[in-house]
């Protein structure tokens, strides 16, 4: 608010929160929820099918790879880094689903408010359709490191056969591919995640 911006966000461990104030605990986005399920008479499903039948769907899952063996996490996003520029305009397909890679990158965040800039901020694959790969490692512990893989995608309005299935099998292609292009179980061994958002 003291820039004169305002921002309305979730996060990916269902925090909301807004900038309206100074207080981050969605004190706003719960009283907002309320008065619209006070004025539509209608369930939170209902309301939310019916918003996606209207302006279709983001989806959402986060893959966490924890305490796995720090060196093969650094090799993992060493090699994953190196395949980027040669991604970008490439046909990456799974289950039948092919995604086009627009851009692939080492994000980097540059603030408009204070103009800082926050470099190396996860290893990003995006596609044509606007669909997201993130990678991210986290500081390594006496425990290990944890790999991160954000995966996000937009369902269209009009694509009414997948706009309501589970977001785990909307966004199950883009997590194979994702897994295939990184290698993971190759560099950490795993062959599942410790824990998906």
């Amino acid at each position: 608010m003291d820039a004169g911006k305002i921002a309305l966000r979730e996060e990916e461990s269902f925090g909301t929160g807004s900038d309206h104030i100074h207080e981050k605990d969605g004190v706003w986005v719960l009283l907002a929820s309320l008065q619209i399920l006070a004025n539509k008479k209608q369930s939170v499903e209902e309301i939310v099918n019916n918003h996606w039948k209207k302006y279709g769907r983001n989806v959402f899952t986060r893959y966490d790879y924890e305490n796995v063996d720090a060196a093969g996490a650094n090799l993992l996003m060493t090699f994953l880094e190196a395949q980027l520029p040669a991604l970008v305009g490439r046909d990456l397909s799974a289950n039948g689903f092919t995604y086009k890679v627009a851009v692939a990158d080492n994000f980097q965040y540059n603030d408009p408010v204070d103009g800082s800039v926050s470099t190396r901020q996860g290893l990003r694959i995006v596609f044509e359709d606007g669909s997201r790969l993130v990678f991210r490692l986290s500081e390594t512990g006496s425990a290990g490191a944890t790999i991160r893989l954000y995966v996000d995608s937009f369902i269209p309005a009009f694509d009414s056969q997948r706009l309501l299935q589970p977001a785990q099998d909307l966004l199950k292609p883009l997590v194979l591919i994702a897994l295939e292009t990184c290698k993971m179980e190759q560099f950490t061994n795993r062959k599942a995640p410790t824990v998906i958002t």
